[in-house]
């Protein structure tokens, strides 16, 4: 069987039929792109132009509450324009820790509000709200400092005498004491303290793409940026203290800061906690550790007790002997049905290049060296193991794909670490239907095997969730596209593919393994090794560059060719393309995504995998 087909026999006609329906006159070119934006982008806007009306709403109600104060008198508009974007402020560094408390977001997922809220985007929306939040500080701490301040101390006595009793026994402050002051001093430490996570955060230096001589190479990478961010809990603290000790506002409702935050840090520090507790009890034991090619190396672990998790899904790890306070994401690997834990891990980062160096020159260890195969874990000898944690599992994107009719999942170099336990649950799911096809011709053959047949697909094919029969999934197709720069990256997954190859008899998987750093097919520099690849594959069924079964493929897919033709196979389904890889490609496939949706009867939904 050839694992590697083409999608379908559809005619080149299909595709000439195709372009003929896109909107030629300019008017309708435009309206076609605005009800693709509007497909695409409408969760998104729902939320942000919500978030940005509580913003205006807020600013215009605090600007007009002070231009009607005394106050107003004797600094003006920039008073107004200070406390309203203070009031926008306290907003967003409420909503701020929303996005990163991740067990709530993980149950939400599997609610009703996932329909209509963008969960993917989660990341996307807190980077916005701190980039609202560095805007608030600069209109908020400028206003002060260049403005108010300023007519404050330069006020005349008349006009000081409206708001005197604000201050220490009605004297009128100097510049220099309102900066050495209480607010002065909270205020300035604050500023500090964002401005260097903030900027720690950024790509540029959390991956490390800016290189500076040691000793400050040590402020780029991802442990410049964990640390920096955990100097936030002491802006929340500075926060708190700075909206207690106001100089205008004298009732306990009107210093409102702690009112606006106080839920979602509980929320938040309630999910550290759940975290730090939960880390304990999720301690596993290492069963195997393989060193791959290209700097991977995959682990299988134990699997804690009661840990449930969906395809799709990641894990957070801690090494307590490499540091005590990184956590560290990644895909899990492994089958829910799977008795053990894997995961594979790029090494990228001082973290997992140490990580490997620590499980791997374990003195009399049996981890095996070389192919990752999913064939159960062994029994080995723990205790001169280093301790590992495990925290989670988090949602992501890709857990949603039994929403889906038809699913394509796309995959660059170890981006495809996503999809495999995607794929392997796609193939534990499809044995109960081929046990009970089985038993349907057992039983059409001899009716003496009638009692036993349907014995077996009780046992079998009657999965249960908590006592419950698991519903038959609604996937009935899958398309997996590995695209990578090195071949021995297939050797990452052979075990999956081969058992891919082996079991899955109904063709409801098909893989497509691209080579990028190869010519495309048809370049007459590649025309000696696809004819070596395809005499061999033809001859041993096995592919030269893979070693697997599935046929490797010069060059990027065609991918507007890969989205037509799945449409023509499946229409009127819906199909989930999940991508995890380089934002570069993410912005084609998820045009392709919207523009297929509009041109054919195939509805495709767009998943981008975010850490």
């Amino acid at each position: 069987m050839n694992y590697s087909r083409p999608l379908s026999t559809a005619s080149v006609g299909w595709s000439q039929n195709l372009s003929s329906v896109r909107p030629k006159s300019m008017f309708r070119r435009m309206c076609f792109k605005l009800r693709c934006s509007l497909l695409e982008n409408w969760r998104r806007g729902w939320v942000l132009l919500l978030w940005i009306m509580a913003m205006a709403t807020l600013f215009v109600w605090k600007f007009m509450q002070y231009k009607n104060r005394a106050a107003f008198q004797v600094m003006g508009y920039c008073l107004c324009t200070a406390k309203g974007s203070a009031e926008t402020l306290k907003l967003n560094m409420a909503l701020i820790l929303l996005p990163v408390c991740r067990n709530t977001l993980t149950w939400l997922r599997s609610t009703k509000a996932r329909s209509f809220v963008p969960f993917d985007d989660s990341i996307n929306f807190h980077k916005t709200i701190a980039c609202a939040i560095a805007i608030g500080v600069l209109v908020h701490g400028g206003s002060h400092l260049a403005c108010d301040f300023i007519r404050l101390t330069n006020a005349p006595p008349e006009k000081f005498a409206l708001i005197a009793s604000d201050f220490s026994h009605g004297k009128r402050p100097t510049y220099l004491e309102l900066l050495i002051g209480i607010l002065g001093i909270t205020g300035i430490a604050m500023v500090v303290f964002m401005a260097i996570a903030f900027i720690l955060a950024t790509s540029h230096f959390r991956r490390n793409i800016l290189r500076f001589p040691a000793p400050f190479n040590r402020l780029t990478g991802f442990n410049a940026f964990w640390y920096s961010h955990h100097l936030l809990g002491l802006v929340y603290i500075l926060l708190v203290i700075h909206g207690t000790f106001l100089y205008l506002a004298h009732q306990w409702y009107q210093r409102s800061t702690w009112m606006y935050i106080a839920v979602p840090l509980l929320l938040y520090m309630g999910e550290r906690t759940v975290r730090a507790c939960r880390a304990e009890h999720y301690s596993v034991k290492i069963f195997k550790v393989s060193v791959l090619p290209g700097d991977v190396f995959s682990m299988v672990m134990s699997k804690p007790q009661g840990f449930k998790y969906k395809s799709g899904q990641y894990i957070f790890l801690q090494c307590p002997s490499i540091s005590p306070f990184e956590w560290h994401p990644f895909s899990i690997t492994s089958a829910p049905g799977d008795e053990y834990l894997s995961v594979h891990i790029r090494t990228v980062g001082d973290w997992t290049k140490e990580l490997k160096r620590v499980f791997t020159e374990v003195n009399d260890s049996p981890f095996v060296i070389g192919r990752a195969r999913f064939c159960g874990p062994g029994y080995i000898d723990n205790n001169c193991q280093p301790k590992l944690l495990v925290d989670g599992p988090y949602g992501a994107p890709a857990q949603d794909y039994r929403n889906y009719d038809v699913l394509l999942l796309v995959g660059l170099g170890i981006g495809a670490t996503p999809f495999i336990s995607i794929l392997r649950d796609l193939l534990n799911n499809s044995r109960p239907e081929d046990q009970m096809d089985l038993a349907t011709e057992m039983s059409r053959s001899d009716d003496s095997w009638n009692s036993l047949a349907s014995s077996n697909y009780t046992a079998n094919s009657s999965l249960t969730i908590g006592g419950k029969k698991k519903s038959p999934p609604r996937t009935r197709n899958a398309y997996f596209y590995w695209v990578t720069r090195e071949s021995g990256s297939f050797e990452w997954f052979k075990g999956v593919m081969d058992e891919v190859a082996e079991m899955d008899h109904k063709g409801q998987i098909e893989l497509h393994n691209h080579l990028t750093s190869v010519y495309e097919e048809g370049d007459a520099r590649s025309t000696l090794i696809t004819m070596v690849q395809a005499l061999n594959h033809a001859k041993h069924g096995v592919d030269i560059l893979s070693g697997t079964r599935v046929r490797t493929h010069f060059a990027r897919p065609n991918w507007k060719e890969v989205f037509r033709k799945i449409a023509s196979k499946h229409p009127h389904a819906t199909v989930g393309v999940f991508y995890c890889g380089m934002p570069v490609l993410a912005k084609e496939l998820k045009k392709l995504s919207v523009e297929l949706s509009h041109l054919t009867s195939t509805r495709f939904e767009f998943h981008k995998e975010y850490f």
